[in-house]
């Protein structure tokens, strides 16, 4: 009997809708005429999934009873003599009752399969037995119930069911998934946003490595021979042509296979113009790769093998993405080409990827661009042909006599032959060697140097002159060319240049590093100094090697100015590529201007914001400070005055009035001292070890009994916290939480562990915040809504998340379920990072500043 298949659904969660979409698919396949039944389905009183179920037939379960309670589990036996096409079995990873045929639901579903029955199912992520560690450090909760990755690997087909974090606990809030009365201790822990983002990473990367095997098996089974390369720092070599699109696809391809996968597209330009870019195909393929997450670069070098393996190690790339070469069979006689010797030269660390695209064979056109350096394969073919060419032409001409007319042009057409592939030289000397032997083997006497007749010597003499002649055209050519590609390198530079300087995007480092890769030199610094007898200051660097203390220390240096220089360290630059240099050392003088520039724009921020804090805290003390003051004042001057006979009454609630006048002053007071602590940064927390419920219960003494619930576990860990400013934090928000409760609804303030986090939450049930505000509740001097300004002057949050933030910790503001913020402040828990300071032993750490 054929084995049945397996479908499973899988997701991120409960509640994203597995068991729904499992019976939709089944009253699908009973629509179809299929026979399918229910073996079984849990709806956990969610009436949607519930209603799915009518309209199919169920196996009924088997009642067993486990320490004096009665469970249903499914009737493996029943299903097996109904034996049905398919069958509908929840929650595979699910343990059965102790009594039970199987200990695991998916051995159940195993019987089933190898009795012939499909068999459709359902999992979630954190049951996965690999995951079970991942989650539990995620979550802070291990789950017990888990299947093999084996057994889900084997299904036939797996299905993803994927929700946002927001829609799910929507539907959680709603009702959807779980009873009311446990909605919010699922929100404020195991649905908590961060905990389905990272549970929802995991089901995407299982199903997309489950995917993979897919593919792999497909290739495997039809023999494609394709390699999939794995994601590492690939560089892409362009060449300018139309073919670069689909190399800087493909690199993209590569580098999305893992993680941290970057892609670098260079271009060399180079000096001798043996390329025939497109200015306006080379700004699409920039575009390109830049909307593909990856970076352009521009280099000049005239050995486009050496610098492109150059580049490719200075920026310690793993992979070489290159395109199948354009030449002709022919054209190979000049050489293997850059693909083949950047293969050759790479050596064991550098992969070479040689990708094949719809311009392969299809020729490289003329160069637009030939420059004066012909190169060294050049020269040595140019000086063979000038110089062996007429004597192996000599020897043939001996055997056949075509006249001397007839001799000089073959004569002068290896000239030319010379000119054109070796320049000036090997065509004068291939010149003057045929007229040696035209003279000696074809002009009358024969076989000696001199000449009969005198129109012969003028014959020899025109063919010597027409030989210099085109000998020194096509070198004039060459020289022509030559520098309008050295020009159009530049202009390209340059453009890029401009470019930035209009947009302000690079930054000085990212200048210098530019100015490194385009000249391929070790480093790039810009030096500057106050004045003549000052000593030289590095404001930037790229690169590497020495440090560069002088200009005079560099290979390269450039002035900008009196006092500013940019010098550069791995080789000396010839004359004309300092014209680009020169363009260079001025937008880095620029870009150093620009940073000073933002760095002011910055301090002049901060001062205005000083300035808005004082003149916000010159308000405060003008009213919220004088109010309590002037209630103290009145009746202090009622108990003194001897007009009036007070009652005792009276007495008291006057000195309850002065009682509470001075408390608001202290409170009002010590907020403001506090900001005006972390403004200045001199918090400086003295972090220990301590239980939560140490701590909490010591902050609600200044509220209103009855006004909050208390709901700190005392088997939580300890947290790395300043007490006193953590007791400060959770006394200003419970205030500010029961400031804003309706009467009769007191504030729960709660803790929990979360993985490596202890979280305190103070939950009310008033107004609440929108979205856009919650974090403006969190700067100083602010009240939300129609506060009064009796209400203080609205530091209490600022404060509290500064001293959260000074002790490590974060402090946010979400929605409570049902209406209500919540306030969530997020503590470490002891050892759960190295370095901790630790009863009083200070351990440097900036994030314990206060800024």
């Amino acid at each position: 009997m054929a084995r049945g298949k397996l479908r499973i659904y899988l997701g991120a969660a409960p509640g994203v809708g597995k068991t729904y979409a499992m019976l939709s698919e089944a009253h699908r396949r009973v629509e179809r005429g299929t026979d399918c039944v229910v073996g079984f389905v849990e709806h956990h009183d969610r009436p949607r999934t519930e209603v799915m179920l009518h309209g199919l037939e169920q196996v009924p379960r088997r009642q067993l009873e486990y320490r004096g309670s009665r469970f249903g589990e499914m009737d493996v036996d029943a299903v097996l003599r109904r034996a049905p096409a398919v069958a509908l079995v929840d929650e595979l990873a699910h343990t059965n009752v102790p009594g039970s045929r199987n200990a695991k639901r998916w051995q159940d579903v195993e019987e089933l399969l190898a009795a012939g029955i499909d068999v459709v199912s359902t999992v979630n992520i954190q049951h996965l037995e690999s995951l079970g560690d991942v989650v539990e450090s995620i979550t802070g909760v291990r789950q017990r119930e888990t299947v093999p990755d084996e057994v889900v690997r084997r299904a036939d087909q797996i299905e993803l069911v994927d929700m946002s974090p927001e829609a799910l606990r929507r539907r959680m809030a709603h009702g959807n998934i779980y009873k009311p009365d446990k909605v919010d201790a699922a929100l404020s822990n195991y649905f908590r946003p961060g905990n389905l983002t990272a549970l929802r990473e995991l089901a995407l990367l299982w199903v997309a490595d489950r995917v993979d095997e897919y593919l792999n098996a497909y290739r495997s089974e039809h023999r494609v021979s394709k390699i999939w390369g794995s994601r590492e720092r690939i560089v892409v070599g362009l060449t300018g042509g139309p073919e670069g699109r689909t190399l800087i696809r493909r690199a993209a391809r590569l580098a999305e296979k893992g993680a941290g996968g970057e892609v670098l597209a260079v271009y060399i330009a180079r000096s001798d113009g043996l390329t025939s870019a497109s200015p306006k195909e080379l700004a699409v393929q920039r575009t390109l790769v830049e909307d593909l997450g990856g970076t352009f670069h521009h280099v000049v070098g005239d050995d486009i093998p050496a610098a492109l393996l150059d580049f490719a190690r200075g920026v310690n790339a793993t992979q070489i993405v290159l395109g199948s070469s354009r030449r002709k069979a022919w054209q190979y006689v000049f050489g293997p080409g850059v693909g083949a010797t950047v293969a050759r030269e790479s050596g064991p660390d550098l992969d070479v990827h040689i990708v094949t695209h719809e311009e392969v064979a299809k020729g490289r056109g003329l160069p637009v661009a030939r420059g004066a350096r012909l190169g060294r394969a050049r020269i040595i073919w140019g000086w063979a042909v000038g110089l062996a060419g007429p004597a192996v032409l000599a020897v043939l001409l001996n055997s056949v006599a075509l006249g001397l007319a007839n001799d000089m042009l073959l004569f002068l057409t290896l000239t030319v032959a010379a000119a054109l592939l070796g320049g000036l030289f090997p065509a004068l000397a291939s010149a003057a060697f045929g007229s040696l032997l035209l003279n000696y083997f074809y002009t009358p006497p024969l076989h000696r140097l001199t000449i009969a007749d005198p129109k012969n010597i003028v014959a020899i003499a025109i063919f010597f002159g027409v030989g210099m002649s085109v000998a020194s055209v096509v070198d004039l050519a060459a020289r022509r060319t030559h520098q309008a590609a050295r020009l159009r390198a530049e202009s390209e530079i340059l453009s890029f240049l401009a470019g930035n300087v209009l947009r302000g995007e690079t930054s000085l480092e990212e200048l210098l590093e530019r100015v490194r890769e385009t000249f391929a030199m070790e480093s790039a610094a810009l030096l500057e100094r106050a004045s003549d007898t000052e000593p030289w200051t590095c404001a930037g660097r790229a690169g590497f090697g020495r440090p560069l203390e002088r200009p005079e220390d560099a290979d390269v240096d450039m002035p900008v100015g009196d006092h500013m220089a940019l010098a550069l360290t791995g080789r000396v630059l010839p004359a004309e590529d300092r014209r680009v240099l020169a363009a260079f050392a001025a937008q880095a003088a620029v870009a150093l201007d620009r940073r000073r520039l933002q760095q002011e724009a910055d301090q002049a921020r901060a001062l205005a914001e000083g300035n808005r804090i004082r003149t916000a805290l010159l308000a405060a003390v003008s009213h919220d400070l004088r109010t309590p003051l002037a209630g103290i004042k009145a009746a202090v001057t009622s108990l003194r005055s001897d007009d009036v006979e007070w009652s005792d009454e009276d007495r008291a609630e006057l000195l309850a009035a002065i009682e509470e006048g001075a408390d608001r002053l202290d409170h009002l007071v010590g907020n403001l001292l506090d900001m005006s602590r972390l403004q200045t940064g001199t918090v400086t927390p003295l972090i220990r070890e301590i239980d939560v419920d140490e701590v909490v219960p010591m902050a609600l003494g200044g509220v209103p009994e009855g006004s909050v619930e208390l709901d700190v576990p005392e088997s939580l860990p300890m947290v790395e916290v300043d007490p006193g400013l953590l007791e400060r934090s959770v006394a200003n928000l419970v205030e500010n939480a029961v400031k804003y409760s309706p009467r009769g609804r007191p504030v729960l303030v709660s803790a929990s562990a979360i993985a490596d986090r202890v979280e305190v939450r103070v939950v009310d049930r008033g107004p609440g915040v929108p979205d856009e505000a919650k974090d403006r509740i969190f700067e100083p001097f602010q009240r939300y809504g129609d506060a009064p300004r009796g209400a203080g002057v609205g530091l209490g949050l600022a404060v509290a998340r500064g001293f959260a933030e000074a002790m490590g910790g974060t402090l946010d503001a979400e929605d409570t379920p049902g209406g209500g913020l919540t306030m969530v402040l997020s503590l470490r828990a002891a050892g759960s990072r190295p370095g901790a300071l630790v009863a009083g032993r200070d351990v440097a750490e900036p994030e314990r500043q206060a800024s």
